[in-house]
């Protein structure tokens, strides 16, 4: 594989303290670096050390808009999305690629990801449903995590330890083919943060593609640093966002039903700012059906 092959597109907003590890770990690769109007000494930091890294910055309109903003500056065959708290471990940059390329069909790759401390970051996914989401917010998956049945949200049963066609992958890190993106269209920027990445997925296997994990190739991946879970209420909006748009407004009032009893039920059983991100969260849902509740996101 040509170094020029793949170009790196990684979004910041006051991206420190990870942003160095994550870009020395793509190093000689093409980088480009969409920053969103960080405080922190993120571009300070990306000009003075990795000056050979392209940036583009632009207002914070989501993280697909600058996954977007970056893929259209990029000169690469492939793209690799790389979150900003996340860094490749070793050759894995090659060991996706050559994954990838061994399957013509491959559209995108995600590789294994770890926790800081090794442990294992569970990163594939199943599509969201009313009955997924159900199992998630009422903590059903608990009872039978292996069970794909009580946990297929989360690939229950799968242990991320062999080559397999997904749904969707967390998109901390990920191989996208440039033709791909050619025929699915880059990122729905209507989804601001979380659910961009299921959406892209779909629509990626809608256009023909598939979409793949890799076990063989690792990224370690702090997770929430970029939002410390702050955003809560836009990842319960993701999920009635995809709902809507890809199985019909019904579908996604039923999900919408279903979430807001749940959160009232966890905003019971916990206190504090877990309780009061549940309570706020739960009141965004009530009084107002799927249609309003998107047409007034953010």
């Amino acid at each position: 594989m040509a170094d020029s092959d793949v170009s790196v597109v990684v979004v910041t907003l006051n991206a420190l303290p990870w942003l160095e590890r994550c870009l020395e770990s793509v190093r000689g690769l093409e980088t480009i670096v969409v920053d969103h109007g960080s405080t922190d000494g993120t571009l300070d930091l990306v000009r003075a050390r990795f000056p050979e890294a392209r940036i583009v910055e632009q207002e914070n309109r989501g993280l697909g808009a600058g996954w977007n903003a970056g893929m259209r500056a990029a000169a690469g065959r492939w793209f690799l999305i790389l979150n900003a708290d996340a860094w490749v471990v070793g050759d894995m940059v090659d060991r996706l690629v050559a994954f990838a390329e061994s399957r013509p069909a491959a559209g995108l790759v995600g590789p294994r990801l770890r926790n800081p401390d090794g442990s294992l970051q569970r990163s594939v996914r199943g599509f969201p449903t009313p009955w997924r989401l159900a199992t998630e917010y009422f903590f059903l998956r608990k009872l039978a995590p292996g069970s794909p049945a009580l946990n297929g949200f989360y690939a229950g049963g799968f242990a991320h330890d062999e080559a397999r066609e997904v749904d969707w992958v967390m998109g901390a890190c990920m191989l996208v083919r440039r033709e791909a993106v050619d025929a699915a269209g880059g990122l729905d920027e209507d989804f601001f943060l979380f659910a961009e990445e299921t959406d892209w997925c779909y629509r990626i296997r809608q256009a023909g593609w598939r979409v793949w994990f890799c076990p063989d190739a690792e990224v370690v991946h702090v997770g929430g640093a970029s939002h410390g879970g702050r955003l809560f209420g836009e990842n319960v909006r993701g999920h009635l966002r995809f709902l809507a748009k890809h199985r019909g407004v019904a579908e996604a009032e039923r999900a919408r039903r279903v979430l807001l009893v749940a959160l009232r039920v966890r905003a019971v059983l916990f206190r504090g700012e877990r309780g009061a991100m549940y309570r706020d969260a739960a009141r965004m849902l009530a009084g107002r059906p799927v249609t309003a509740l998107l047409d007034t996101a953010r």
